[in-house]
Order: C-alpha cells, then sequence, then structure tokens
C-alpha cells in the first residue's frame, strides 16, 4: 500500500502527515492488512466541535490489528484542526467557509478550499469507499442517522445504500448534496456516506462505542473483517425538507428530534429583537423531525430543523 508517497507493508500500521500549509498538516493513520482487498478510508472532525467521531477514530487507531485485515484502513480522525483546537462550530476559523461545503477544493483557495483540495488528493485516489463521520455541533440537536447518496451513479449510489444499512440508526436519509467530502466522492465515483451520532458538541463513552461499532460493521461489509457486520432495523427516509432562517433572529423551537410529526404540527417560531414574528414553521407532511437547531440567535440562512419521511 503506497499513501501519500509512503510505503506500508503488509501487515503494517504508520502514522503519516499530510502536508496542507506551511505550519498545517492532517495526521492520518493507516493499516495495511495481511491479505488484499478493498481499501476503507474514514474521516471525523470536519466540523471542530463533532466529538463523537473523532474519539471514536482515536480509540479504533489503537484498537485494529492490520495482520487480520484483507485490505487497508485509512483513518483521519481530525480532518479540520484549527476548528476543533479553537472549538469553532461549523467553520474552518481563518476563513469563515464550511469546510463540508468547499468541494471540490482550490489549492489557490482560503485555507477550507486547500483543505478540501488535499482530502481531494490524498483520500479519493487511494479509497474504495468513504465514510465520514459527524455529529450535531454545538447548537444542533439530532438523533442517529446516515445520509446515503442519490445525485451520482446510480451503481455507486447503491453500493452506498447498502453500506449504510449496516449503521446501527434508526433513519438512513437518501441525499443529494454534492459539495460535500463524501458528496463529492461519490461524483467522484466512490461510494461514501455520512453518520451522524451524538449532538450539541458533546460526546459519550457509550455514543464513541456505537460509532466504533458502526466502523467495525462497515469493515465487516466491505470484507476487511471477517466479522462485525450488522443489519439492523431501519426506516428509508425519501422526501426531507430543510428548514432555514429567513432573517437574523431568535429562534423558538418546539420540537425533539426523533420525535413523529404530523401535518402542520409547529416545529418552531423565529422573532425579531421587538417580539415581531418572522417565520413560523409548520411541518407540511406526516413523519419525524430529524434535527434542529437549539441555538436562540441564529443568521438568516442558518438551518433550523428538518424532517422527513419514508
Amino acid at each position: 500500500m503506497i499513501f501519500c508517497g509512503t510505503s506500508i507493508n503488509p501487515g503494517e500500521k504508520k502514522h503519516i502527515s499530510i502536508p496542507v500549509a506551511e505550519s498545517l498538516s492532517l495526521e492520518a493513520v493507516c493499516f495495511c492488512g495481511s491479505r488484499p482487498g478493498a481499501t476503507l478510508t474514514v474521516t471525523a472532525g470536519v466540523h471542530g466541535c463533532e466529538y463523537v467521531g473523532i474519539q471514536a477514530l482515536r480509540e479504533l487507531s489503537g484498537e485494529l490489528e492490520p495482520g487480520v485485515m484483507s485490505g487497508n484502513v485509512i483513518l483521519l480522525p481530525v480532518a479540520n484542526p484549527s476548528a476543533f483546537y479553537a472549538g469553532s462550530k461549523q467553520t474552518v476559523p481563518e476563513d469563515g467557509v464550511n469546510l463540508n461545503r468547499a468541494f471540490p477544493g482550490d489549492a489557490a483557495g482560503s485555507l477550507a478550499f486547500r483543505l478540501a483540495h488535499v482530502l481531494e488528493k490524498s483520500l479519493y485516489p487511494v479509497s474504495d469507499f468513504l465514510a465520514d463521520l459527524h455529529s450535531g455541533d454545538c447548537n444542533e440537536s439530532l438523533c442517529p442517522l446516515v445520509f446515503f447518496p442519490t445525485a451520482g451513479d446510480e451503481a455507486v449510489c447503491q453500493k452506498a445504500r447498502e453500506a449504510a444499512k449496516t449503521v446501527d440508526v434508526p433513519y438512513r436519509v437518501r441525499s443529494t448534496a454534492k459539495n460535500g467530502l463524501y458528496s463529492y466522492a461519490v461524483q467522484k465515483g466512490i461510494p461514501a456516506m455520512l453518520i451522524e451520532r451524538g449532538c450539541q458538541g458533546l460526546w459519550s463513552a457509550e455514543e464513541v462505542s456505537a460509532c466504533r461499532s458502526d466502523v467495525l460493521s462497515l469493515m465487516g461489509h466491505l470484507g476487511i473483517l471477517t466479522a462485525n457486520r450488522r443489519m439492523p432495523v431501519q426506516t428509508e427516509i425519501s422526501e426531507t425538507v430543510y428548514e432555514e432562517a429567513c432573517a437574523c433572529g431568535f429562534w423558538y423551537p418546539s420540537v425533539a428530534a426523533g420525535e413523529p410529526i404530523e401535518k402542520g404540527r409547529l416545529l418552531g417560531r423565529l422573532a425579531a429583537s421587538d417580539g415581531q414574528i418572522l417565520q413560523e414553521i409548520r411541518a407540511s407532511f406526516d413523519g419525524v423531525a430529524l434535527y434542529y437547531t437549539t441555538a436562540l440567535g441564529v443568521w438568516k440562512g442558518e438551518p433550523l430543523v428538518a424532517y422527513g419521511r419514508p
């Protein structure tokens, strides 16, 4: 196995630095299996305050044994280091850009676009499958779910959908996104998915354990490990509504993540500083609330609530 110009021998594990800028690099852990097989790349920390996946990959980095693998695994626990260490929600602090909206990247752009460029050029060429681990940020509450792509080659999307079925979450959500780490990988022909577990910028041992099990199950699905493959009960969400703030204001949600909702149900109100109601959000169909913003103050265009139905 060769990754970023470094050779990793069968049965070997190596820590590899991926240069981004003069004073910034990404730290990956590579496992080369003792037998040939697929290469799985797992990333976390695209958003700096989404900690469950970061800690799960840190733990897996010390636990995985390449000698029992058929294939290779690349773990990248912190894809956005400056945001992680600064505790910056959703964006790269140096330029205020959401890294998960910066693909395809630009080697001559601001830091978020340079990060996207480096991630694309280093990870995509060696990956047979990519999983990106997320959580609700410090201003988000959500129920565990997995996004799989529908905007891409049909065979690639179907491979991602089948893999998503192994993740132990209640909801499997169809996505048409194209400009994120996982969704742009799909545009380049790589099956990929995004797992959401944990929220509010918090993490627990139980959530980390569940996230580790997600990765191990995916490794089993891909044949990298001989065990650990699961087929949990999921509901596939085929239609999703993403409501955004029409203006800056004060947000008052009235729904919980994972809560069943009926058509017409009030999901929240956005108010101006003088108390005037700027926006009232009601469900347009029966379904389930997937996630919502918990912050009192929101910018215009900021996500407020997402809900969906099978």
